[in-house]
């Protein structure tokens, strides 16, 4: 049987996919167009954010058995119609979650005390202690919005931080929130009483644009905002006229509505702190997804 590895990722995975007696070929790079005309021979395909899995390929794809996301979101794979076509659908939702919740932390250290724009200035050959005044995560109130793997991985290091943390979700893990300390609210009250908000949901129609100018109205002034979840959760447009008027003090961003961005606003911002969505790139976790997706796929093949 054949699979086809359309992301790179780590050569351990590809190690388990060929001592299970699979043909294995990497092809990076590719279009959706690109991924229809060479899907068909393959019983399996492999794939991390970059490429995207639409009807066309998988019409093409007449031998799959199999679409593994090595990842969390399904968003650039079309779920429904694969399921329709009888074709398992795969994923890795805690293999990053780590990952994701040290890379939130650090960003809310960036926006709380302002490490990028410090370094920025030292390295510029200026001395500016008085320019950088920053505030303390220490007892203040941190909300959640989705308290899936990752969401209660940043909750548990920042309860090690001594932050409130209260949280919304439409499914409640009331044992996690008595074991992690952490209670849930309506939205309404975790927008009103969050000085920091983080968002940790998957991107569908009913979290497309959950962060915009109508929910960011019923936060605190000075609020931060992070998002290490998907771009499209966050009104980009509505996000930057918050920072522009001070409503939001500062946000943090490691995914866009587009990719690469090119919102030449938003990269203009002094309160802002941008990474290229590099939430899962460590090496740890990019071993684990490597390893659990390619496992994944051998079982589903057998």
């Amino acid at each position: 049987m054949k699979v086809l590895v359309c992301d790179k990722i780590s050569d351990e995975g590809i190690k388990v996919l060929r001592d299970a007696g699979l043909e294995v070929d990497v092809k990076t790079g590719m279009s959706p167009e690109e991924v229809a005309e060479v899907i068909g021979p393959y019983h399996a395909v492999i794939v991390r954010s970059a490429t995207k899995i639409r009807k066309p390929a998988i019409e093409a794809g007449v031998n799959l058995k199999a679409i593994a996301r090595g990842g969390v979101g399904l968003d650039n794979i079309d779920v429904d119609f694969a399921r329709e076509k009888g074709i398992q659908v795969l994923n890795t939702p805690g293999a990053t979650a780590i990952s994701v919740a040290e890379l939130t932390m650090g960003m809310m250290l960036s926006l709380c005390r302002p490490i990028p724009r410090a370094d920025a200035s030292m390295k510029a050959g200026k001395w500016e202690k008085k320019k950088f005044m920053g505030t303390e995560l220490y007892g203040k109130t941190l909300g959640v919005i989705g308290t899936g793997k990752i969401g209660l991985n940043v909750i548990r290091i920042a309860r090690g931080f001594q932050m409130d943390v209260i949280a919304y979700d439409v499914i409640k893990n009331e044992e996690m929130s008595k074991e992690l300390g952490f209670s849930y609210v309506e939205m309404d009250e975790l927008l009103a009483r969050s000085d920091v908000i983080t968002v940790h949901v998957p991107l569908m129609p009913a979290t497309r644009h959950m962060i915009n100018a109508e929910t960011i109205a019923k936060m605190k002034d000075g609020v931060f905002v992070v998002n290490c979840a998907r771009g499209g959760v966050v009104n980009e447009k509505d996000l930057v006229a918050a920072l522009k008027s001070g409503k939001v003090a500062g946000a943090a961003t490691d995914v866009y509505e587009k990719e690469p961005t090119d919102n030449k606003e938003l990269l203009a911002l002094d309160n802002v702190v941008l990474t290229p969505h590099i939430g899962a790139s460590t090496r740890e976790g990019q071993l684990r997804v490597a390893l659990e997706i390619c496992e994944k796929v051998v079982k589903a093949l057998k």
